[in-house]
């Protein structure tokens, strides 16, 4: 089911807006911001001027989520973050927004979107054992454990791969998962 939205800019003068956003952000991603403040102060982070930072909202102008842009490299774009209101999610919302996300990086010559999403609840293949010493066969073989929930799955759905695992991440057996998606085909020379 799509829901009716808009995306726009959260812009700094927005303060409800940004106020929403952090609240979404510590009801969706508590481990990483457990409280309003630091919350608040990603979204502040995101609103810098070399980034992107964008809200979908709908009739009333209430934020359903939001996503981030940052540029990484010469030609690569991070995605950081993507939150939806938990009331609001499966309804296409987080599709739309990373839709719009590679559109606006496309724009800004991004060749790449890549990401990094965590498991530290022992949701993948990748958590809880030793990735050491050949990390990148178990990234090739990556999936979500029977009866979990993963952005991995979402991730994938939206035409990202898995390119890397960085072990150990965030504690022992705890890794951060690397995803990316080529944005727009690129030749490469011959030898």
């Amino acid at each position: 089911m799509t829901t009716e939205l808009t995306i726009v800019d959260l812009t700094p003068e927005d303060d409800e807006r940004v106020r929403q956003a952090a609240e979404i952000l510590t009801d969706q991603l508590s481990v990483g911001y457990p409280t309003f403040d630091e919350a608040l102060a990603e979204v502040r982070e995101m609103l810098a001027p070399e980034r992107i930072c964008r809200a979908a909202i709908d009739d009333d102008g209430n934020v359903l989520g939001w996503i981030g842009g940052i540029p990484a490299y010469s030609h690569a774009w991070e995605l950081h973050p993507l939150v939806v209101r938990g009331d609001r999610q499966y309804q296409g919302i987080g599709t739309a927004l990373v839709r719009d996300l590679e559109e606006r990086v496309r724009e800004r010559g991004a060749l790449t979107l890549w990401l990094g999403t965590d498991d530290e609840t022992d949701e993948t293949t990748a958590s809880n054992i030793d990735l050491y010493p050949d990390v990148l066969a178990h990234a090739a073989r990556l999936q979500v454990r029977p009866g979990r929930r993963h952005p991995v799955d979402f991730y994938r759905r939206q035409g990202f791969v898995v390119v890397g695992l960085l072990p150990d991440a965030n504690g022992p057996g705890r890794p951060d998962i690397f995803m990316a998606k080529r944005l727009t085909p690129v030749t490469l020379p011959r030898d």
